[in-house]
Parts: structure tokens; C-alpha cells; sequence
């Protein structure tokens, strides 16, 4: 393992040809990336997990309520050791010749064992003020991100210039206002691939967590590179329509906030296309494949950060797709869910033909409630009837032995 050490830093790794280790010392240590940075992303993880328990805390609770967020009423499912039991440790859907064993088990009919599973798959969902919590957080990051990277960037040659970014490589000196950027970015997307065992499960958690390791690769791969100043752009771009995409979020959560929400959709929509699928392989692909060439030729970093953007370029793909499904829905006027992120993939979304069971719990609750309501008055009224026959009753023989006498 020792003798790999070396390997893992030789100049052709790293460098373009013609290009040493030795060369890169023209730059102050303070100057060019040193690999031992990227150990501060680890303190700063663990900062940002802090700080984003006290933001949902104390501040995502009244910024909810001034949005009017609620938590929707839950009907809990009556006490069962056995069914709860069965619930935690096996499964949470039993088949249905598992609901017939369970049904001589407890003594209960079909429905009621499967009105039952219901109810208890109910109680886990996440409730709103978590939901809202979670993406206010991530809103005020990346606003603030957004907005300090634009401050450091728009000034220089290679924001409006894209063969500037490749001017002098590798031999380029970095600002410390890079450095923390990039630092922050790093500490932020460990902090989410820390958390994603106990964040809300998305339908696109997989891809969430490819994305966010993609992210750290690039991040880390690029700074030791020295790819810093395309890395820069690569990042402002992503956090320009994420900025839209949690404050969408945001107002969903809320109530009487639906105009507003379908506004920022659109917006968002439009941004993510044009910058994921136009600007990004247009622009950020294109100079890294193609511009690049101009300065130096082909080595292993050249085709490795290729290729974590071709990853990136994929998953926006993947998520293009399901917005372009939300865009189709809304202007059909069936848009209920966000098909990208407002919805958990194991918990509320578990097929096509699941997708009303939240509405069935509640039919079905309010169903029972009706019947019952039913049944009383039902019972109210047939007792009136039976008092005012035997009312009418005895004044008609009190009347008729009045004529007798």
C-alpha cells in the first residue's frame, strides 16, 4: 500500500504533459491547491449539519407560519402488538395471503387489517413543517452561495471568457475567495451526503446520492487539479435554478400560496432547461473538452473531470425528464406533486396504483365517520317516529272512551 502512495500523485496524473510538480513551485503555497485543503470540508460538514439543526429549529418554525404551513391532520391506527409488530419487522404492505394468516392471528376482518397497514404507513410520512424546514434550509444556501460566487466571479476575464480559464494552466495563481468557495461548496454537499440516511427519502434518491458524490469528486478532483476557475462556473450554474427549485418548494408548502408556487415552477423550469441543458454542455462541457485542447493535450485529469461531467450532464437529463412530465401535467391542469423531489419514494410514491392511498385513508376515515353520524340519526329518528305513533296512539283511546262515557 505504501509503494501505491507514490503512484496515486505522479506528474501524469495530475499535470498536462511537458508539465512537473517542480514547475508548479513558480507559485506560493498559499497560491496554488495543496490536497491537505481539502481536509477542511470535513469540520465544515459537521458546521453546516449544526447549523441546519438549529436554522429548522428556531428559524424555519415562524418563517412556516407566516407561509401558513400546517400539518395535516393524521388518524392514528388503533393499538395492535401484533400487527405492529409484523409492521416494523417484515413488511409494511403484507401480501394478501400474509393479511389472511394475520387475520386469524388478530381476529380481525380483511379491511380492517388493510385499513390498518394504511393508517400506520400514514404515520411515518414526514409532516410539512419537516418538509418545509428542509428546503428553506437548502434555499438560504444556496442564495447566499449563489450570491458570494457571483460577487467573486463576475469581475473576472474568465466569467465572460471561457479560454481564459485555460490560460497558463496549470500554472495559474488562486484567490482566496476561490478557496473558501470552493471550501463551502465542498463542506455543504458532505453535510447532504452525511444526512441523506435521515433526510426525506425522495423518489430520486439514488440519483441524489450519485449526484452529491459526483459533486465531491468533481469538487475535490478539480481543486487538486487546479481546475479551479472552470470548477468556480460549474458551480455557480447548478445554484442558480436550485435557488428556485426550494423556494417553489417552499411556498407548495403553504397555504393560499398556489399562484405563487406555479409562478416560481415556471421560472425554475425554464432556467434548469436553458442552464442544465443548453449552458452546461454548450459552454462548460464544450471549453473543457474542445478549449482546453488549445493550451495543452490529453492526460488522465483531462478524461477523468470529463467524465464526472458527462455524469452531471446525465442526471440533468434524468431530471429534465421528469420536469418536462410536471410541465405536461400542469398545462393539462392535473399538476398535484412535484415529480422531482416533493414526494417520497417509499412512502408516497410505491407504484401507479398506490398513488391515491393517502386519499383512500382519508375516504375511508371520513366514510366511518358518516356512517356513524348515519346510524345515530337514523336511531334519533326512528325513536321519534315510535314516541309520536304511541302519542297519537293514546290520545286517539282517550278520545274515543270520552264519546263512549
Amino acid at each position: 500500500m505504501m509503494n501505491l502512495l507514490p503512484d496515486v500523485w505522479r506528474q501524469d496524473f495530475w499535470l498536462p504533459p511537458g508539465v512537473t510538480w517542480k514547475d508548479m513551485e513558480q507559485l506560493s503555497s498559499s497560491d496554488r491547491p495543496q490536497p491537505l485543503d481539502l481536509l477542511i470540508s470535513l469540520p465544515l460538514a459537521l458546521a453546516f449539519i449544526a447549523l441546519r439543526y438549529l436554522f429548522e429549529r428556531f428559524c424555519a418554525p415562524p418563517m412556516g407560519r407566516c407561509l401558513g404551513v400546517r400539518n395535516r391532520i393524521q388518524v392514528t391506527a388503533a393499538p395492535s402488538p401484533k400487527l405492529e409488530s409484523y409492521y416494523t419487522q417484515r413488511s409494511r404492505r403484507p401480501s394478501q395471503s400474509e393479511v389472511i394468516s394475520l387475520m386469524s392471528q388478530c381476529g380481525k376482518t380483511q379491511r380492517q387489517i388493510e385499513m390498518w397497514f394504511r393508517l400506520r404507513r400514514n404515520q411515518d410520512r414526514p409532516c410539512r413543517t419537516k418538509k418545509f424546514g428542509e428546503a428553506a434550509w437548502r434555499f438560504f444556501f444556496y442564495i447566499s452561495a449563489f450570491m458570494a460566487g457571483l460577487t467573486c466571479l463576475i469581475d473576472r476575464p474568465w466569467f465572460w471568457d471561457l479560454r481564459e480559464c485555460w490560460r497558463q494552466y496549470p500554472i495559474q495563481p488562486m484567490e482566496r475567495a476561490h478557496y473558501w468557495y470552493y471550501m463551502l461548496e465542498l463542506g455543504f454537499y458532505g453535510s447532504l451526503l452525511l444526512r441523506i440516511s435521515v433526510d426525506i427519502k425522495r423518489k430520486d434518491f439514488k440519483e441524489q446520492v450519485v449526484h452529491h458524490l459526483a459533486t465531491i469528486f468533481l469538487l475535490s478532483f478539480s481543486y487538486c487539479a487546479n481546475y479551479v476557475r472552470i470548477g468556480t462556473l460549474v458551480v455557480l450554474l447548478h445554484d442558480s435554478s436550485d435557488i428556485l427549485l426550494e423556494s417553489a418548494k417552499m411556498f407548495n408548502y403553504g397555504t393560499g400560496w398556489r399562484k405563487t408556487c406555479d409562478a416560481l415552477f415556471i421560472v425554475f423550469a425554464a432556467i434548469f432547461l436553458v442552464t442544465r441543458l443548453v449552458i452546461f454542455p454548450s459552454k462548460i462541457i464544450h471549453t473543457t473538452l474542445v478549449l482546453s485542447m488549445e493550451v495543452f493535450e490529453p492526460f488522465f485529469g483531462y478524461y477523468f473531470f470529463n467524465v464526472l461531467l458527462m455524469v452531471l450532464q446525465a442526471l440533468h437529463v434524468f431530471w429534465a425528464g421528469l420536469i418536462l412530465r410536471m410541465i405536461y401535467k400542469f398545462l393539462k391542469g392535473k399538476l398535484e406533486k412535484d415529480e422531482r423531489s416533493d414526494e417520497e419514494s417509499e412512502l408516497e410514491e410505491e407504484g401507479d396504483d398506490k398513488e391515491g392511498e393517502e386519499n383512500m385513508d382519508q375516504d375511508d376515515f371520513c366514510w366511518e365517520r358518516s356512517k356513524d353520524s348515519l346510524n345515530s340519526k337514523l336511531s334519533m329518528l326512528t325513536n321519534s317516529c315510535v314516541l309520536n305513533n304511541l302519542t297519537n296512539h293514546r290520545a286517539s283511546v282517550a278520545d274515543r272512551m270520552r264519546k263512549a262515557q
